[in-house]
């Protein structure tokens, strides 16, 4: 068990600690190559998996609603703590509800449990930035249209590739080869992006901090539970609900705060302490998942 979770935590610590090390020295266009990511790399990525019909689509929407529930429920669930504690909603919320399911979700679900992982991974991160882009925009600013909130390459993508796949349309395989070749540049590219990010971490508002990397995954993991209960999902869904509701809040959380003014830094602490934090809350949720005998 303890060489899994090795296999599985050592690459991406290395790949970001690549990232740091080189942000250390250089000062590279994160901005840029976030936005190549995101705008490119993802949504082939997104739309490969999805078009692919080796993946039953049809079999992840227990698995999506799950999802769902986790990244709504987390902002009910700590609406309360947030309150109690006289935190700003729009600064607090929205980071503990939306969780790296990029950066982090994918490249660790693929290395702990393989290549069948990925549908999963990427079912999960669509419905994270799905709802980020509806909901989590609505939290920080209810009049910005909707039109303006799924203007995404990653929403077209998404629905280009479920119809693909619900249509029954079979690609040729050089295509979905050559989607494939380039959106697996996204998974290291995201994991080096956030360790350049890393070197931004603002210990001003540590307890603040402290608090979102406890409240997050512990909040994720609360509503996962229940939904485990009620739903049968099988049992690769279960580890990867698992691994998704103890993810940190995702990067994303800061850009858009930074976009929108709403107190910048401080979600920039939440966001890395918590992100910081992942480096023992990961192992601890992987080892308990390979020992319940899941996979």
């Amino acid at each position: 068990m303890i060489t899994q979770i090795l296999s599985t935590m050592l690459p991406v610590f290395l790949i970001a600690g690549c990232g740091a090390l080189y942000g250390r020295f250089r000062t590279p266009d994160i901005q840029g190559l976030n936005v190549l990511n995101m705008e490119l790399f993802v949504p082939m990525l997104v739309f490969a998996v999805l078009a692919d019909q080796q993946a039953p689509l049809q079999e992840y929407g227990g698995l999506a609603l799950a999802g769902t529930v986790v990244v709504l429920g987390s902002g009910l669930v700590l609406y309360p703590l947030a309150r109690l504690l006289k935190l700003n909603l729009k600064t607090f919320l929205p980071p503990m509800m939306f969780n790296n399911s990029g950066n982090m979700g994918i490249p660790v679900l693929v290395l702990a449990f393989g290549e069948q992982a990925l549908p999963a991974a990427i079912v999960l991160f669509i419905v994270e930035m799905l709802l980020h882009f509806s909901v989590g925009l609505y939290i920080l600013d209810p009049h910005t249209s909707i039109i303006r909130r799924l203007r995404l390459p990653i929403v077209f993508a998404s629905i280009a590739g479920l119809s693909v796949n619900l249509s029954g349309i079979v690609l040729p395989g050089w295509l979905l080869e050559s989607l494939n070749m380039l959106g697996e540049v996204c998974i290291p590219l995201m994991l080096f992006a956030l360790g350049v990010r890393m070197l931004d971490v603002d210990f001003s508002d540590w307890k603040l901090g402290l608090i979102g990397a406890i409240a997050c995954p512990a909040s994720g993991l609360l509503l996962a539970w229940p939904m485990i209960a009620l739903l049968d999902l099988p049992a690769l869904q279960v580890t990867s609900l698992w691994v998704f509701a103890a993810l940190p809040p995702a990067v994303l959380n800061y850009m858009v705060a930074e976009q929108y003014q709403q107190e910048p830094h401080k979600v920039a602490s939440l966001v890395l302490i918590s992100n910081l934090g992942s480096l023992v809350v990961m192992p601890l949720v992987l080892a308990l998942v390979f020992a319940a005998g899941y996979v």
